[in-house]
């Protein structure tokens, strides 16, 4: 009986056992193809890198070199920066530095592509580079020789070394302690070089990309953990502020807020608010509950919003876009002064469609752009002057003035044109002040999405 067992088992178990082998080789083959793709990338990526931050380096020279009357050819060296740098960018994004302190060297690159595509986009015939401009190439120009040094003797010891870049990821994603790889050591390098550099002086449009809002800035003295609670049960009307959960997020730095969390055990319902910790202003209020069917149209969704706002304490604001998904309706609403519209001092409310109530609130713009509120200046162009600069193909729906923050981060009065072109729905926001187009922005055809003028 044994043997006539063991005759059949015996076949069955060295099958088994191939297969199990044949499985495992291709399972180890398959890896090791997709290790070596990985690792290919990432050196393709790295030596374009360092291929781009040479010719950066050889583009701003270009462009020092020309003469200071011939625009055209630093408009299209300013424009070669911009393409360069965006791309050197990419790559250093495709690389697994995730981990690695890199962050000095990639804000430098994005401050270049900044600084070079704004000042390509503006007339240089009628605006040329000035001295500070200039000063910022020539930094620009020898900051990025001895960044492009730098890596090229990391690329030449990644070469001669045979060094893998796999081996960096493997590294970073270790917890232990040091960190000995040759390439981290190069590229933090690199990142303390950069951070060494002295501070150039990039102008009010570039800078103002970099300011962090902090609640610093923000008015009011910091508010305690009670009157968090108090300001959360007034808001929510909540009977018990002792049922309120209170969590301070980034404690002892500027990043400092509160976020107060309320459950209603028997419904399963939960509000969420955060507010500054300076002055307990509220950014962001959330009410999770489920959403019955469709019941309420967009008008009376917007009523119901309007409402809600004015009791809130946010008076005197307009709505201005709307749009739908999974039965909830958002809107926009900003701040109005006389008949012009402040684009920057936004709030956005989501409502519930079901009855019209009001589940959630996103107010940080309008926070922190009241701080800084002035008062809004007349149109130097009529509305019929600001008409001519449209495309006489474009089919006017309707026009208001309002405030916008246009590309270069700078406020500006517009006026704005709803309407359409070629089958699409635009709004096309001219300046008041010169008639450039400032911003052309295409409304998607979501469902009821569009502006809403009052």
């Amino acid at each position: 009986m044994y043997k006539r067992l063991s005759a059949i088992l015996f076949p069955v178990t060295a099958v088994l056992l191939i297969g199990a082998l044949v499985w495992g080789y291709q399972e180890n083959q398959e890896k090791n193809s997709i290790l070596i793709k990985a690792e290919n990338q990432y050196q393709r990526a790295f030596h374009d890198l360092s291929y781009h931050v040479d010719k950066l380096h050889m583009e701003l020279g270009n462009t020092l070199a020309v003469n200071s009357a011939s625009t055209g050819a630093q408009r299209k060296g300013l424009v070669n920066v911009w393409r360069i740098t965006s791309e050197a960018q990419n790559e250093i994004n495709q690389l697994p530095l995730t981990l690695l302190p890199f962050n000095k060297t990639e804000e430098f690159l994005s401050r270049i592509a900044k600084f070079s595509y704004q000042t390509a986009i503006r007339d240089l015939t009628k605006q040329p580079l000035n001295n500070n401009e200039m000063k910022n190439l020539k930094e620009l120009y020898k900051s990025s020789a001895q960044i492009a040094q730098d890596l090229q003797g990391v690329q030449n010891k990644v070469i001669a070394n045979r060094l893998r870049w796999m081996d960096v990821e493997t590294a970073l994603a270790s917890e232990k302690e040091p960190r000995d790889n040759t390439i981290i050591d190069g590229f933090k390098t690199v990142d303390k070089k950069v951070g060494e550099y002295p501070e150039l002086d990039w102008g009010p449009s570039i800078s103002s990309m970099y300011n962090k809002r902090s609640v610093k800035k923000l008015g009011g003295k910091p508010i305690t953990v009670e009157e968090i609670k108090r300001k959360t049960a007034d808001f929510t009307g909540a009977q018990n502020a002792g049922a309120i959960q209170v969590v301070e997020n980034g404690k002892g730095t500027e990043w400092a807020s509160y976020t107060a969390n309320l459950t209603n055990g028997k419904g399963g319902e939960t509000w969420s608010l955060d507010f500054t910790r300076n002055g307990g202003h509220l950014i962001s209020y959330v009410y999770h509950r489920q959403i019955g069917p469709k019941a309420v149209d967009v008008g009376t969704a917007k009523e119901r919003a309007s409402e809600f706002l004015q009791n809130k304490g946010y008076p005197g604001l307009t709505a201005v876009s709307y749009d739908e998904f999974d039965n909830e309706g958002n809107f926009t609403f900003v701040s109005k002064q006389g008949d012009v519209l402040i684009y920057p001092e936004k709030i956005t409310i989501r409502v519930a469609l079901d009855n019209g109530q009001v589940t959630g609130l996103q107010a940080s713009d309008y926070v922190y752009e009241r701080e800084s509120h002035e008062k809004v200046s007349k149109p130097k162009l009529t509305l019929q002057q600001a008409r001519k600069f449209l495309n006489p193909e474009y089919k006017e729906k309707y026009h208001r003035l309002a405030l916008i923050e246009n590309e270069q981060s700078e406020k500006v009065l517009t006026y704005e044109f709803g309407g359409s072109i070629n089958g699409s729905q635009y709004k096309i926001y001219i300046n008041a002040e010169n008639g450039n187009e400032e911003i052309v922005e295409v409304i998607r055809n979501r469902k009821n999405n569009g502006a809403t003028p009052s």
